[in-house]
This record gives structure tokens, sequence and C-alpha cells, in this order.
């Protein structure tokens, strides 16, 4: 019964026959997915979610016809039913890979096809996207706020197993070092972490015998792979470290031990405790045990906890990072730009609202710095083949400007720049042609476009401005369009 390209809203399948009845279902559409704002006033955001799209696309058309009466019943809907059961995407899909750094307004992912087959991929679309996304480019900042490894851990707080699935895949991609949910581990190849719970240790007895057991026991079996003693069930000063100490030296782990061997903090004052037991650790020898601190962390708390010169190694981070704790409603959304050649916009009062209209590429724009190497300069989307995009491609002097402030410019001249296209085809006639790239390939890719930007524009607290623009033909096509439905609204009666 359940399949994604059908977790939909209705009023999708309500438009779809009344496209299918006034012959507009072999229209060519084009829909564009984007967002407006970055969440918790971040630049940009980060791209997670294509390889499921796809998914969910060819899924599309591979339910009996049976099932479409369940939320379209009725003989009225007896036609469009059957249209249905046979209806598969046939069109062409764009989209950024996944780690890309995308900006507010840039299409993430083009659609481009007959209107219903369009139409009706808007709401899975969305869900899958808007939720990736949002983790996604939480695990981005909380990952920025220290040089140290962030574990994601966060499926008890996420929304649903799909979720902490798809949560942790996001995450990592955004820069977490692992997940301890083990079927992301399994679906992506990318292994699962984990040690010990509070449950653990009181098992053996609520004493501090019993914590030493526990400690003892759990390197007994699992000698020969990480270990992680959590010390602070009881008292972590007192005896949770002690404790570790003992059963790592009973146990014959030190410095010598050939995997990692640490604690792990999970309450109290954390930049307290973990210099004090760095201080214990170092005293008895253990100069490479190391420190893992969790206990509700996000970027803020992480800053805060390194400007103190906390003596932590890695940090675990849950339901900040898989709920998008601070901003959980991701803001993209799915708007119809094109229909049979024909640019369209939504028209609003609110001006960051207004869309942009036709069939859209976007460049970013590079030039080579001789202590950086590439750095990112701009990025501009412009209409396919418009003269600017013609500019780009060809290696030509190119002015763009700011599309609020038409006397802010900035030329690139021929020679002194590089530029590349955000979007790639990934669907071509309803059939993938893309590369597949594994979760490894996609952390790697985000790590070189996130170096690619400056330090001021990658830092967390008001980042620095980096250039986005549109081009002269798609501002000037933008206004001409929103000039005369102002003229014909105004003139407008009955």
């Amino acid at each position: 019964m359940f399949n994604n390209a059908y977790c939909s809203d209705k009023y999708q399948y309500t438009m779809g026959k009344s496209f299918y009845e006034c012959g507009f279902k072999d229209k060519t559409a084009i829909f564009n997915l984007f967002y407006r704002k970055a969440p918790e006033n971040n630049n940009w955001a980060v791209v997670s979610g294509v390889e499921e799209v796809l998914e969910m696309v060819s899924n599309l058309g591979k339910m009996p016809e049976d099932f479409y009466s369940r939320f379209l019943p009725g003989d009225e809907y007896a036609e469009f039913r059957k249209y249905l059961a046979q209806m598969k995407f046939t069109g062409n899909i764009y989209a950024m890979r996944e780690g890309e750094i995308a900006f507010p307004n840039q299409p993430v992912i083009i659609v481009e096809g007959p209107m219903v087959e369009a139409q009706v991929l808007e709401t899975p679309m969305l869900c899958i996207m808007n939720h990736q996304m949002a983790v996604a480019t939480k695990a981005s900042r909380v990952c920025r706020a220290t040089n140290k490894p962030v574990s994601e851990f966060g499926s008890r707080r996420a929304h649903g197993p799909w979720a902490a699935i798809y949560g942790a895949k996001a995450a990592i991609i955004a820069g977490c070092a692992n997940t301890s949910n083990i079927l992301t581990g399994t679906i992506f190849g990318c292994g699962s972490t984990g040690t010990m719970a509070h449950s653990y240790v009181t098992s053996f007895g609520c004493s501090v015998s019993g914590e030493y057991k526990a400690f003892d026991t759990y390197i007994k079996t699992h000698r020969g792979e990480p270990l992680i003693l959590l010390v602070d069930t009881y008292d972590t000063l007192k005896c949770g470290v002690l404790n570790a100490i003992r059963a790592y030296r009973d146990n014959g782990i030190d410095d010598s031990y050939p995997l990692m061997y640490g604690i792990r903090l999970d309450s109290g004052d954390l930049a307290y405790l973990s210099t004090e037991c760095r201080k214990i650790l170092d005293e008895h020898g253990m100069k490479n045990c190391k420190i893992f601190a969790t206990n509700s962390l996000d970027e803020y708390i992480i800053s805060d906890l390194e400007r103190q010169g906390a003596c932590i190694d890695s940090y675990g981070v849950g339901d900040a990072i898989a709920t998008s704790k601070a901003s959980p409603c991701f803001g993209n959304v799915y708007k119809l730009v094109q229909i049979d050649g024909k640019p369209v916009l939504k028209r609003s009062e609110d001006k960051a609202k207004l869309i942009n209209p036709g069939f859209q590429i976007t460049y970013r724009i590079t030039k080579e710095d001789k202590e950086d190497g590439e750095i990112y300069k701009a990025d501009v989307t412009c209409l396919r083949g418009d003269s600017l995009s013609g500019k780009i491609l060809s290696g030509e002097t190119f002015t763009i400007c700011d599309e609020y402030d038409r006397y802010k410019t900035k030329t690139f001249e021929a020679g002194t720049y590089k530029a590349h296209a955000l979007q790639e085809k990934v669907i071509e006639g309803g059939e993938r042609c893309c590369p597949h790239h594994t979760l490894g390939e996609k952390k790697t890719y985000y790590n070189s476009t996130l170096d690619h930007f400056s330090p001021s524009e990658r830092r967390l607290i008001n980042p620095h401005y980096y250039k986005v623009d549109i081009s002269d033909d798609l501002y000037d096509l933008k206004m001409d369009i929103i000039n005369r439905l102002t003229r014909e609204i105004n003139e407008f009666h009955i």
C-alpha cells in the first residue's frame, strides 16, 4: 500500500482531473522547486533528498486502478482513474547534486513534463526535500561550530522511522562523521556507531562497584572495537572516570590500544567536567583516552564549549539535528514557471514571494586566488539560452546587477573566471540519466563545495553576503509580466 509517489495532497489530483478533461494534460509544464529564505538567518542551505526524489518519480503509475478509487471514487472519476493507473512520468528533471550549497530562489529541482505528470509530483517531492534539506542545513551549522567530529544520534527524537533513516543520511552529507542509526548504516553503507546507555550501567546494580562491573564487562565483550564508557551515571569525577580508568587498566587497555578508547559525558557542566577528566586521565597516563560529549547540544552550545577551551574530542548531537529543532519546517516551494513555452509567475504583494518565471539555469562563477585557490565569487540564474547565459558559456566579459538595487553591479572580465551550471539533467524522457553517487561521495562533494566559499561566508553569526543575482533578461521578463498584470488588474471590472 505504501508508495511514496502517492504521499500527496488530494488537490493535486482534483486539479489533475481538470487538466485531463480540458485538454491540458499534454501541455508541457515547467515547475521549479526552490526556497525563499534559509533557516536561522543562514546564508544558504545544503541540498539533500534528490536520490529519494528520483526513486519516488519512478514509483509513479505503479498502483492498480482500484487504488485510485479509494480517494477518487465515483463514476465521474472512472476515466481519469484509468489514465492515472497507466500514467508514468515521461518528462525531464534537472537537479542540483546532493551536497550542493543552494541559495534562495535558485531552482534546486526543475521538472519539465506533461502538465498532469508534473503537477502530481509536487507534494511528495516537497515532503522529501523539505525534510532532508532542513536536517542537512542544521547539521552543516552544527558541524561548522567545531573542527572536532560530530556524531548524529537523533533517531529517538526523529518524526518517525523514515525521518530517522533519511535524516541521518542528510546529516552525514552535511558534515556529521557518523550516525547511530543502524538502518542508515546498512542502506547507505556508512556503518553505525554506539556503545552504552545509562540503563546498561544501572543494570549491574545501583552502586559504585556495579558501575565498575558494567565497564569491565563491556570491555571484555567488545575488545578489538572502539571503546567508550559512559561515566556520569552516579558521579563523574568521584567515581565514574576513576572506575573507567580502573576497568581499562585491569583489561590492559592503555595508549597502546590500536583503536579509539575513551569516556562519554552526558550531563553537567561539560566545560568543567571535560577539563577535570582530562587532568585525571593524563595523570594516570591515559593521554590518548578521548572525551566524547553529549547532552542536548547544538551549534551554539558547541561554539561556547570551544570558546571556553573544553577538553572535548568529539560531540554527539541528537534532536537539534534530527528534527532541525530551531527551525523544523524548511521552506521549499514548487511553482509553475512556464506552460507550453509561455513564462508564468505568481504575483504577490510581498516582494519576497514574487517568483522568477521561465525555464532557468544557475551558473556559479569562480575565480582563481593565488593564496586560496579557486574561490566562488557569485551565482547568477539565467533564462536558458538568454544573452548572459551565452556570454558565460563563451567566456566573455559580463556584468551582473543586484535584483533589488540595480546600481550594485559586478563585472567579470573575459579570461579571469570559470563557470559551471548547478542543475544537471537527472531524468530524460522519464528515465534516469545521471550516475549513482555513494554517501561518501556526496559528503566529499559537500566538503569540497564548502571549502570554495570564504570563511566569512561560512560563519554562523551574521555571515558575509555572497552575491546571488539573476540575468537582465530574466529580470526584464519578470518585470514585464508584473507590469502587464498590474495594468490588467487596474483596468479590470465586472
